[in-house]
């Protein structure tokens, strides 16, 4: 049985939809609720088994790296002031075995040229790829470490998947599956919904062989030189089983503002001290 030990977040985008305030603030570290959007996919990973955290960054962005570093002054103050609560709180943000990895993409060439920057870490071993926009909660097993049981040889592959509107499958990667089973055949990028092979799209959660990056080497770009995952999987699929998993619990698509009301309209509703705040947004959920 394999460990899944390293999972990698793709960070680098400039997340233009929340521009103004992405100008100078990660994506990743706008708030859902109380907590930074990058804090969900860390526990995710964690919670899968994950020890070393390797996050694609590019070289502007510094906010993810501060906020799991150790804040010296912050904790300082915190426990001169006897606030055990919130110090905990801050020296809790990840367990003392895991540790951070940060690797500069210098241009964006597209998802699987963020994760081919990341291949002397992950070395030879089978690896978890989780994007943070795609904020997946249930009260068991998280989506990451269900998928990991399932590539416990080390050799399978297995990709979140979603059934989403025909008429939204234009804006997914569609898988076709083996009927009656789970075997991914082939996948399709964006298709119309005319030309997609089913409606389950793939979601920000993937469990990959370190075959892949021989594949992405072998990937010719595409429009605007960039280096597609999808198309390494779809090489993959010739050589081993790449499962789709339709993964148990709620995904909140936090790549849009409509997204991030929604999620954090979630979280509200499980604290007691917020829930009647959102019973009169109700439909917005």
């Amino acid at each position: 049985m394999t460990r899944l030990r390293k999972v990698v977040f793709p960070v680098a985008g400039l997340g233009t939809r929340f521009l103004p305030a992405t100008k100078v603030v990660a994506k990743e570290m706008l708030p859902v609720l109380d907590r930074p959007l990058i804090q969900y996919a860390v526990e995710e990973a964690v919670d899968a088994g994950a020890d070393t955290l390797v996050f694609v960054t590019n070289r502007y962005k510094h906010s993810i790296a501060d906020y799991f570093d150790s804040a010296y002054e912050l904790e300082e103050t915190l426990e001169r002031a006897g606030k055990r609560e919130l110090l905990a709180m801050v020296q809790g943000l990840l367990p003392r075995h895991v540790r951070c990895v940060y690797v500069t993409q210098e241009q964006a060439l597209g998802l699987g040229h963020a994760v081919l920057c990341t291949q002397a870490v992950i070395g030879d071993e089978p690896f978890g790829i989780v994007l943070p926009d795609d904020l997946i909660v249930n009260d068991g097993p998280g989506a990451l470490r269900q998928m990991a049981a399932r590539a416990a040889d080390g050799k399978t592959g297995v990709l979140a998947v979603e059934e989403v509107p025909h008429a939204d499958t234009g804006k997914y990667g569609i898988v076709d599956v083996e009927a009656g089973g789970d075997r991914i055949r082939h996948m399709v990028e964006k298709p119309k919904p005319a030309d997609a092979p089913s409606n389950l799209a793939v979601v920000g959660r993937y469990v990959l062989p370190a075959r892949i990056f021989d594949l992405l080497e072998q990937t010719t770009p595409g429009a605007g030189g960039e280096i597609q995952l999808t198309d390494a999987i779809a090489a993959l699929l010739k050589e081993t089983p790449v499962l789709a998993h339709r993964f148990a619990g709620q995904r909140f698509d936090c790549g849009n503002k409509a997204g991030m009301v929604r999620a954090t309209l979630h979280f509200a509703s499980l604290d007691p001290d917020l829930q009647h705040l959102v019973a009169g947004a109700a439909s917005l959920s």
